[in-house]
């Protein structure tokens, strides 16, 4: 089924929508977009690729994968190069540094631990969780991120997670992984913003994906209600009266990586709607 979105939106200002491009400098620049054939990451890789990227596509099913790159030069004119791998492998990210050695942009991206209680969760699990959304990203980030400086131009991206701010009962390893990936990469990006490279990350609240459908399906049956209704009234709790959408995630990504954003690092931008109450 289709996510509940207003009536009002989304809206964007894109070249598609409305006959306008804002320029981000970005044309003729070397993406790698991690988990990046549907979903978030492939809203990031449509706006990049819009922007005028070569972009390194990545997913683990050779089918959907292709589709999405042959779907994205059609539609943007651009180089796109596919990489069948799981990105929490060494071997994943050897192929993707492979097919882009040097790249510009980097946004890291992967999925989270399923639902479960916390203490349903052993200790390989808990090792697996912080691997796959801690390490993975960092090994990548060591690998590109000299290079960028020595360029003069680097623009990474973490997507993470609304649960970094406030925790989910049942999401307790990806909270602490991805949490953990914010404390060190606020480090890091101190010691790089003088070379012009940023690092910064995007955390989502609750986006039109496939994994949203499944805890809301999951949410629907422990609760005795139709899906239909429980994805309604889970999109009505939040002020913009609806679930985001790859589309608008891609571009406040894509700006994060615009020659605009060079005074940008180490922040953590909120996409949820309203969802959280919080100030700061």
């Amino acid at each position: 089924m289709r996510l509940p979105l207003s009536r009002h939106g989304p809206r964007l200002l894109s070249s598609r929508n409305k006959g306008v491009v804002m320029d981000y400098g970005l044309k003729g620049r070397t993406a790698i977009v991690c988990a990046s054939s549907k979903g978030l990451g492939r809203g990031c890789a449509e706006a990049l690729a819009e922007a005028g990227c070569t972009l390194v596509l990545n997913g683990r099913n050779a089918d959907t994968l292709n589709e999405t790159a042959t779907a994205i030069a059609a539609t943007h004119g651009v180089a796109v190069i596919p990489v069948v791998a799981d990105v929490g492998t060494a071997e994943g990210r050897a192929s993707l540094l492979a097919a882009a050695p040097a790249p510009d942009i980097l946004v890291n991206n992967n999925g989270g631990p399923p639902l479960k209680d916390f203490r349903e969760l052993d200790e390989a699990a808990i090792l697996e969780g912080v691997r796959q959304n801690m390490a993975t990203p960092i090994a990548l980030v060591q690998a590109v991120i000299d290079g960028m400086a020595e360029r003069g131009f680097g623009r990474i991206v973490n997507i993470t997670s609304s649960s970094v701010l406030a925790p989910i009962p049942g999401l307790d390893l990806s909270s602490g992984a991805r949490a953990g990936l914010t404390a060190f990469m606020t480090g890091v990006a101190r010691r790089y913003a003088g070379r012009n490279v940023t690092i910064n990350n995007i955390l989502p609240g609750k986006m039109d994906t496939d994994r949203l459908r499944s805890n809301l399906d999951a949410g629907a049956r422990r609760a005795g209600k139709s899906l239909e209704d429980w994805s309604s009234a889970q999109a009505a709790a939040i002020p913009a009266g609806r679930f985001g959408t790859a589309e608008e995630f891609g571009a406040a990504c894509a700006f994060l990586c615009s020659r605009r954003a060079g005074y940008i690092t180490a922040q953590n931008l909120l996409i949820d709607g309203g969802l959280l109450g919080r100030a700061f």
